[in-house]
């Protein structure tokens, strides 16, 4: 058995999904349930305060990314040990990836999508500032528009008054749609956001804990979580993710060198990061958290992670599949720490450099290590802020120099899925290889040199992305390595062959 999901979608983005959401996690878990929380999507911020919500880490589920085949496999991974799962939409319900040319109703990517590979029930977050009877219009289209989608009720937010109120109710009634909870108008809620959305939880520290607690008290007193948990009162059947099965179907990693682990299912301690005093997840907080794959046997490569405020983009599923395929998986913070003894591998993940461009620029020791490291064959996997951290510099800011350019925050922000073929090999890809991936930033390099592209794809015109120099794979791209398993195997093998 799984535990049985509740899908929390809206008609349109900003209507108050990720804090009913966020307050829906902490309120169920403080009422005794054991809660998953997951994201539809490529978002890696939501599910960063999901996390402090839930005391477990928060999941992306993202059918573009990974392959709707993997969905519910992924999600029966990430609620092991759990009574009930939350998943949190993304834009409006029927929202998803913008195809001409796909035939189905439901759009790739969408909210929809998810809860209908899922089964689950969706509960529909209305902004009520504006509404009044026409809301029973939006919900009749809403809950009609496609019959694999069910409407189990909705959740009424912003509500202006009790007389206000009233008639929303009245208006659900019309339509027969069970009304679960009327929020008031709350602005002192709002959590702070910058160009690419809300700050992550990893960088507004104790401040994101408030805002958590006070999300799960404003929905625990208008709330049914009743009626929500008996909504949500089906399990999600299907066959578990497992990143060592995924690793050994690509036939580059031997039963040997597997480690067969099973799913975090346990609450993730949250501890003080002692030089900044913020709050984060162990796991976030310095070099001394290692994940051990093949640590016994003292041949294990060692995976250096980037960690901490300026990188937080990232999927639980990474770290998994790197310690499955036999790694050692070392998080530190490179606006403090040096690269950890013993690296073979290293991984710059997502995040806001651009907001510590200073405080990277001043740890030159890291800065120097990386850069003597990609000279003598260090595979590095670099997405969107580790682009940025190996270019020469972040607006005016020394960075590590491997990549032949200078970045700057740019005038417009990039974001949209690609279908990137990989144009040379490199340690993750082989040429020709491809991967489905995602943009999702507002720098852009300037002055730029004339490495080996990583990646081409097609827009108005034909695009070449990223670099490829010696070992070092760096793009904007952001890519989810449970839908790239044999990047991951290839990445692990060729960290092995440098600690060698």
């Amino acid at each position: 058995m799984s535990a049985p999901a509740v899908v929390i979608a809206a008609p349109a983005s900003g209507s108050g999904k990720t804090t009913l959401a966020t307050g829906l996690i902490g309120a169920l878990r403080r009422a005794g349930h054991q809660v998953a929380p997951f994201k539809v999507g490529p978002d890696y911020i939501d599910p960063g305060y999901h996390g402090l919500a839930a005391g477990r880490p928060g999941r992306n589920l993202d059918p573009v990314l990974v392959g709707e085949q993997r969905v519910v496999p992924l999600y029966r991974h990430g609620a092991q040990g759990c009574d009930i799962a939350v998943v949190e939409g993304v834009m409006g319900l029927f929202d998803g990836r913008i195809d001409e040319h796909r035939t189905e109703a439901v759009a790739e990517g969408s909210t929809a999508q998810v809860a209908s590979l899922l089964g689950a029930p969706v509960v529909l977050v209305v902004d009520a500032r504006g509404h009044s009877q026409s809301l029973a219009a939006l919900l009749h289209g809403f809950a009609t528009f496609d019959s694999s989608v069910r409407l189990g009720g909705v959740i009424l937010n912003r509500v202006g008054s009790e007389r206000h109120e009233q008639v929303l109710r009245a208006a659900c009634d019309r339509v027969g749609i069970p009304v679960l909870g009327a929020l008031p108008r709350m602005t002192e809620l709002e959590v702070p956001s910058r160009h690419l959305g809300l700050i992550p939880a990893v960088e507004h520290g104790t401040a994101a804990t408030v805002a958590v607690d006070a999300m799960t008290e404003l929905v625990a007193a208008h709330v049914d979580l009743r009626a929500i948990v008996a909504l949500a009162g089906e399990s999600v059947h299907g066959p578990a993710w497992d990143p060592a099965t995924e690793l050994a179907a690509t036939g580059q990693v031997s039963d040997q060198q597997l480690t067969r682990t099973p799913a975090d299912g346990r609450d993730e301690e949250v501890a003080d990061e002692p030089r900044t005093g913020r709050r984060m997840p162990l796991g976030m907080s310095g070099a001394a958290d290692v994940s051990d794959g093949r640590s016994s046997s003292g041949s294990a490569p060692l995976i250096a992670m980037a960690g901490g405020p300026a990188f937080t983009f990232g999927y639980a599923e990474h770290r998994e599949l790197l310690v499955a395929a036999g790694a050692q998986v070392a998080v530190f913070d490179p606006l403090y720490d040096e690269l950890p003894s013993g690296t073979t591998g290293l991984v710059l993940p997502g995040g806001f450099p651009e907001e510590h461009a200073g405080q990277l620029s001043a740890n030159e020791r890291l800065r120097t290590a990386v850069a003597e490291g990609a000279a003598h064959g260090l595979p590095i996997h670099a997405e969107c802020a580790g682009l940025l951290y190996l270019t020469r510099s972040l607006d005016g800011h020394p960075m590590a120099g491997v990549i032949d350019a200078d970045a700057e925050f740019g005038p417009r922000l990039t974001l949209g899925y690609r279908d990137a073929v990989a144009l040379h090999d490199s340690a993750l890809w082989r040429a020709g290889a491809r991967v489905r991936g995602h943009e999702f930033h507002r720098t852009r390099l300037i002055r730029t040199g004339r490495e080996t592209a990583a990646w081409g794809w097609r827009a108005t015109g034909s695009v070449a992305e990223g670099a490829v120099v010696r070992q070092v794979h760096a793009s904007y791209l952001h890519t989810h390595p449970a839908g790239n398993p044999d990047a991951i195997a290839r990445f692990v093998a060729a960290a092995e062959r440098f600690g060698q």
